[in-house]
């Protein structure tokens, strides 16, 4: 099994997951379980609780905070592609329409500019293909303009906001999931005139990779699938010189992983998986892998308590990470579980469960430093972290 089938088995594999998922917690309301308490899911530090219900559900879909405090909600599936868009308002816990992209599509980018507007590339469309149209969401207006268009569709690709305010986005799947057209290619989006331009390629083709913005303004990307492989290499973009060079390796190749930037300047990449073809066994990983720019060198984590991939991962405002959901290797519900690293000690503990079980959801740091996890099951009901 390739890197694109693997994809597009995955997402399938999700949705069937969801609708069982959504089924069982039916048939445990109408049994009687109530919900007493305070709505919420205890059992360690952190708590769950409702963050009410969005009109239509969703997976792979994009959530972008607001510089009004507002989080924007884009696009997505629920075995249909969705171009609606919604916005959750923390000050009221309300939903409201955010109206309609013009293209369909789930797995794309979206960006928060510095004038406030999202840009939205790419994500897989109708019929497996993937649009090469970009589009901008405008919140003073609450109306969707277009972006222009890349030179190449791509899905399963990355984007980073870089320091000059230009947008980066490099590789991806060219032809949608099922593409094994793996792409080197990027491309930079200059809001300034609305219009792209080619970026240099990077040193290796890749879909499903992470792009860490560095302190020094570079960009950092780890990981990722081609070809049937499962990439340790990383390579940095360096946005003065327009070129890719290459920064060590992880110890373990991953896709699905998720990096995130840590108070010190280090990077963490956690979880994901490999597929290990000659025995058709997909692997999930519980380690953690921290990057240092300094060095430009790699070192081991510690594990996380649970083996996650398609899981979300949130910065603290005190510099802890939260990580939450994702799938396991048993092939069942999605994960419910989360847990707390701990950059003084470089520790893992548990802390409140989820009240379902989500993958591919998405999670969003709120203005009073709660944590706003949305869509990841086929069920209208959000919730929100305290900690």
């Amino acid at each position: 099994m390739n890197v694109s089938s693997l994809q597009g088995w995955s997402v399938m594999r999700l949705t069937v997951i969801f609708i069982a998922t959504f089924i069982l917690a039916v048939i445990t309301a109408g049994c009687g379980s109530s919900g007493g308490g305070d709505g919420g899911v205890g059992g360690g530090v952190g708590i769950f609780t409702d963050a009410g219900s969005m009109t239509t559900t969703r997976i792979s879909h994009s959530a972008t905070l607001l510089s009004n405090g507002k989080v924007l909600i884009a696009g997505g599936s629920n075995g249909n592609l969705l171009n609606s868009a919604e916005l959750y308002d923390p000050s009221t816990g309300a939903w409201t329409s955010a109206g309609n992209m013009t293209t369909a599509r789930s797995g794309h980018t979206a960006t928060r500019l510095a004038d406030g507007k999202v840009l939205v590339v790419g994500g897989s469309g109708i019929n497996d293909t993937t649009p090469a149209n970009a589009e901008l969401y405008d919140p003073v207006s609450n109306t969707w303009s277009s972006a222009g268009s890349l030179t190449f569709g791509r899905c399963r690709h990355m984007a980073s906001l870089l320091k000059n305010g230009k947008v980066l986005v490099a590789g991806g799947n060219n032809g949608g999931y099922s593409s094994s057209l793996t792409l080197a290619s990027a491309e930079l989006y200059d809001p300034s005139t609305n219009s792209w331009t080619s970026a240099a390629n990077m040193t290796t083709p890749r879909c499903s990779h992470t792009a860490t913005l560095l302190t020094d303004g570079k960009v950092l990307v780890a990981g990722g699938g081609y070809n049937s492989q499962y990439l340790t290499i990383a390579e940095l973009y360096d946005p003065a010189t327009n070129t890719w060079t290459s920064t060590g390796s992880m110890k373990t190749g991953r896709y699905y992983h998720t990096a995130t930037p840590l108070a010190d300047g280090s990077v963490m990449v956690l979880g994901g998986c490999y597929y290990i073809n000659s025995t058709h066994t997909l692997i999930t990983l519980a380690s953690t892998e921290l990057y240092n720019p300094s060095t430009g060198t790699w070192s081991s984590g510690g594990n996380l308590t649970t083996v996650r991939r398609n899981n979300t991962v949130t910065l603290l405002t005190n510099g802890k990470v939260l990580v939450a959901g994702g799938n396991d290797d048993s092939g069942s519900s999605p994960i419910a579980s989360a847990e707390l690293y701990d950059p003084s000690n470089s520790t893992w503990i548990s802390t409140g469960s989820m009240t379902i079980g989500r993958a591919g959801a998405t999670s969003t740091l709120l203005a009073d430093g709660s944590v706003l996890v949305v869509g990841g099951n086929l069920n209208l009901m959000m919730e929100r972290w305290i900690p």
